[in-house]
């Protein structure tokens, strides 16, 4: 006998299935399956979709907001010293306690996957060794890739080289990288083809945070290029953020994005965080930060969006959900065509997943059996409502559930009930 069946649930391409799980993997995916199981939910023809990814997140630092103050100016450069000043108070439990309370959001909100920064600039690593314990203890759960993040800069911090060390050695999963915070554009350029050897001679994956400024001269990126092309890294490589790009003038952009597609570098936007601390030197006319999704997309650029930060020294919004991420990049990225607003969905799900390179992740047979079905009928009406969960499996188990939205009106006299989904006609 199964262990579960999901029995009539429409996918993100609209066809109209049941899912069959067996020990932790999808065993049939079909219009009607005729078989019993332990568990079985009727989805009732709502969305069926993998589970949400995360690739770009700061959980050291989550649910930290105010402490030890807030960051009145908003910017990037006050939100990093007051990481500095918070640094010294940490602990491990301060640490997991905080880290534990995030992923719980996460796993409400069905985000299965996180790919999460740690700040190794800390001689004690104690976030490393807080995030190493988390990913283990939230491993049945939520797959919590961590990446080693030298966040005072790599040239900059006199210790980071070794400290950076020491977290791989540790089991940081992910090379990290700033070139934009060390003291020169060289400097910036020089750390990155440092970091890129480590990679290259470790066999690790690379997520940089490259050019996370408005200056159109930071073009850390080339460097990125070239060093993957160089260490034959194609497709294990990802820019953060880029925002410079958002500043730079087109004809050097049309030359950028062709390197960055030949040397098979993915890009992570993210939305909030970017349309949030980008341009606050401006007056108007005001930048809005985000990088080049509409022509990264048209390039044939690997994309996905990451939340970044939730309640913390720089951002002291969000609940984790990533349906809010990609709905704030339909929005600043003007990609409000069918396909473009799919293509943000698909930035959540299956595009971070395969940029994060998650074993088993997908709806067909033989995957893992993660999924999620919301309270809605397609990607597009998903990023229209951010609706409810209403049911989030892991390995085949349900997880969370949250319980239909739905408002009842007294107008006249008369009842009526509030439906909010309405698909697009196409």
């Amino acid at each position: 006998m199964l262990d579960l069946i999901l029995r009539d649930a429409v996918t993100p391409d609209g066809a109209r299935v049941d899912i069959a799980c067996k020990d932790g993997r999808i065993a049939e995916i079909a219009a009607k399956i005729d078989a019993e199981a332990g568990e079985v939910i009727e989805a009732g023809g709502y969305l069926v979709t993998p589970p949400f990814v995360d690739s770009h997140f700061h959980m050291d630092a989550t649910l930290s907001f105010g402490l030890p103050r807030v960051n009145e100016s908003g910017t990037l450069l006050e939100g990093i010293a007051l990481w500095g000043e918070l640094k010294p108070q940490l602990t491990i439990e301060a640490l997991k306690e905080r880290a534990h309370e995030l992923c719980r959001w996460a796993i409400a909100k069905g985000t299965l996957a996180i790919r999460s920064h740690v700040d190794i600039c800390d001689k004690r690593l104690l976030a490393v060794d807080a995030l190493i314990e988390v990913r283990k203890e939230i491993k049945p759960y939520i797959n919590l890739q961590l990446v080693a993040f030298p966040q005072d800069g790599y040239l900059r911090d006199p210790n980071a080289a070794e400290q950076l060390s020491r977290a791989l050695d540790k089991g940081v999963d992910v090379v990290g990288g700033i070139p934009h915070f060390e003291r020169t554009m060289e400097e910036g350029a020089q750390s990155v083809r440092a970091l890129m050897a480590i990679a290259g001679e470790r066999g690790l994956l690379v997520d940089m945070h490259c050019d996370e400024t408005d200056d159109p001269n930071s073009r850390h990126i080339e460097t990125l290029n070239a060093e993957t092309v160089r260490h034959g890294m194609q497709g294990r490589v990802a820019g953060s953020h880029l925002t410079s790009m958002h500043s730079m003038d087109n004809y050097y952009v049309s030359k950028l994005l062709p390197l960055m597609k030949k040397a098979g570098v993915a890009a992570i936007a993210n939305p909030l965080i970017n349309i949030t601390i980008q341009g606050r030197h401006d007056t108007y006319p005001k930048r809005r930060g985000l990088t080049r999704i509409k022509e990264m997309l048209g390039m044939g650029i690997p994309l996905a969006l990451g939340h970044d930060c939730v309640m913390d020294p720089w951002y002291s919004l969000g609940s984790h959900d990533m349906l809010e991420v990609a709905h704030m990049a339909v929005h600043v990225g003007q990609m409000t065509g069918m396909d473009e607003m799919r293509a943000m969905f698909d930035a959540v799900t299956t595009g971070a997943a395969a940029i994060l390179h998650l074993d088993g992740y997908g709806l067909d047979a033989g995957c893992q059996a993660d999924f999620l079905v919301l309270q809605a009928h397609s990607p597009v009406e998903a990023i229209r409502l951010r609706p409810a969960r209403l049911y989030v499996i892991r390995r085949g188990k349900l997880i969370a559930t949250t319980p239909p939205v739905a408002s009842q009106l007294d107008l006249d006299g008369k009842q009526h009930s509030v439906d909010f989904t309405r698909t697009a006609r196409q």
